[in-house]
């Protein structure tokens, strides 16, 4: 199995993969170099593979890395995050796969209409599964809440990844629409029944950084 190294460097983390005769699938444009006998494969997906990624924003290519040597993958302010399936599903957030073994099979799953609008997840997400190894790129440390027959409710979209096993719906956050505008919440995203999330509820100041920027400038173009 692929040696998988999450390194950091000039403030900027990124993932380095030892590969000895083994293949690995990375996000589309995610590799930054090669080193060794290593050949790079992009097959198209199908037509359903275009729909999916152009409702989602996500890439459509993922190509897969076949051989011994070292890839090295792009750096970037987020964190990342290993995985180790062990034969569940996991669903995650748009946007933060980032590679894994090529035994893990990498699919989409539609939300309910009004789940997939209302909470930021959009229609469809990346599943993930099987036996290996997934990397996740997130906004910061990772935080693993276990659910036994529980719910968890969520402000925001920090939920990075959950077992396919919890049932995912939005709903208001108070029972009158008046008391969820004086509570300030709105609408919340809720994970119920027995399984895992993954959240980042606190992104690493580089992030958070970017964020604060992105919205000073949304304020001055659209004031």
């Amino acid at each position: 199995m692929a040696l998988y190294q999450i390194c950091s460097k000039e403030g900027v983390n990124y993932v380095e993969i030892a590969l000895n005769n083994e293949t690995v699938r990375a996000e589309s444009g995610a590799m930054r170099y090669m080193l060794g006998n290593i050949t790079m494969e992009s097959k198209a997906p199908s037509l359903g593979g275009f729909f999916k990624a152009a409702v989602t924003g996500e890439s459509i290519f993922r190509p897969t890395y076949t051989g011994t040597g070292k890839l090295v993958l792009e750096p970037t302010i987020y964190n990342f995050f290993e995985l180790n399936l062990q034969g569940e599903e996991l669903v995650l957030d748009q946007g933060a796969y980032w590679c894994s073994d090529a035994s893990i099979d990498v699919s989409a799953r539609a939300n309910k209409l009004a789940a997939g609008v209302l909470s930021g997840e959009g229609m469809f997400q990346t599943v993930v599964r099987g036996v290996g190894k997934v990397i996740l790129m997130v906004p910061g440390p990772v935080e693993i809440i276990d659910l036994a027959n529980q719910k968890l409710v969520v402000d925001g979209t920090f939920a990075v990844a959950r077992s396919a096993s919890l049932n995912f719906r939005v709903e208001k956050s108070t029972k009158s629409i008046l008391g969820g505008v004086t509570g300030g919440e709105g609408l919340v995203n809720v994970f119920e029944g027995s399984g895992r999330v993954w959240l980042c509820p606190v992104p690493n100041v580089y992030v958070m950084l970017q964020n604060m920027i992105g919205a000073l400038a949304m304020s001055r173009t659209t004031g």
